[in-house]
């Protein structure tokens, strides 16, 4: 099998690195010359990639296609190109739906959506998946934890928090430099702080069965720190800005 990737940004290195430090069997993988400078550090660092005169030739080399590339520029290439019927096409982009897809590309090929994050990197964190397909959830689950959505309307609703993904960091970074204004050096503040949050994160996992809200009850004792956390941040209007600001995101992939 030979995969080709249209567009070299963040999310398609991720992919692309995990590819290959992953146990699925491929032939070849074939990279845009979009971004040269992450095509070149690609070709270096792995075997079995080749770099694409353009998007044409990978296109007509490859069986699985992903398209990872801004909606914007999806815009402007994916109508100008000549898809196969038999290939499988995976759209990583995140305002271009299902039927705007089968329209650009015009030929009744397989088409799918999929949203990794940069963490597949690591062969970590979840993929969902839309529609459901066997064959794109084995893939998927060697670099990481496929979820399949039968309904595109209900995969909005997973692409809306995959945008707090910035958030998330933001906050690890206000922490870090947090302590680092009260003395704490940088290694040490930033080290501290993911440690913290990666294990938090590993609890609620191994705690999956539970509700959050318990969680969120069983870390807090009365007059505690942590009660002292949840109501202050309450009070400010976080929490409703957060689920303001996920609306926001959904509206906007709504349209």
């Amino acid at each position: 099998m030979i995969l080709g990737f249209i567009g070299t940004g963040k999310i398609a290195s991720s992919v692309i690195t995990g590819i290959c430090k992953s146990k699925i069997s491929y032939k070849k993988i074939i990279i845009s010359p979009r971004n040269k400078s992450i095509a070149r550090n690609l070709e270096k660092k792995f075997k079995k990639i080749e770099i694409a005169r353009n998007n044409q030739q990978l296109i007509d080399k490859s069986d699985w296609i992903f398209l990872s590339v801004t909606p914007d520029v999806g815009e402007k290439i994916i109508k100008n190109l000549r898809f196969k019927s038999k290939q499988t096409i995976i759209s990583f982009i995140s305002t271009m739906t299902l039927p705007k897809l089968k329209k650009l590309i015009k030929v009744k090929a397989k088409i799918y959506r999929a949203i990794p994050l940069p963490p597949i990197s690591l062969k970590k964190g979840p993929v969902p998946i839309c529609p459901p397909n066997k064959k794109i959830r084995s893939f998927f689950d060697k670099l990481g934890t496929s979820v399949e959505i039968k309904n595109e309307k209900l995969s909005i609703n997973f692409w809306s928090t995959s945008g707090m993904m910035a958030t998330f960091y933001e906050i690890l970074r206000v922490m870090t430099d947090w302590l680092v204004k009260r003395g704490v050096k940088r290694n040490a503040a930033q080290k501290y702080i993911t440690s913290l949050f990666l294990a938090l994160s590993e609890d609620a996992v191994v705690n999956s069965k539970k509700d959050l809200k318990y969680l969120v009850k069983e870390s807090q004792t009365p007059k505690g720190l942590n009660e002292q956390g949840v109501k202050e941040l309450t009070k400010s209007g976080f929490f409703r800005s957060l689920e303001k600001t996920l609306n926001s995101i959904h509206k906007r992939l709504n349209k």
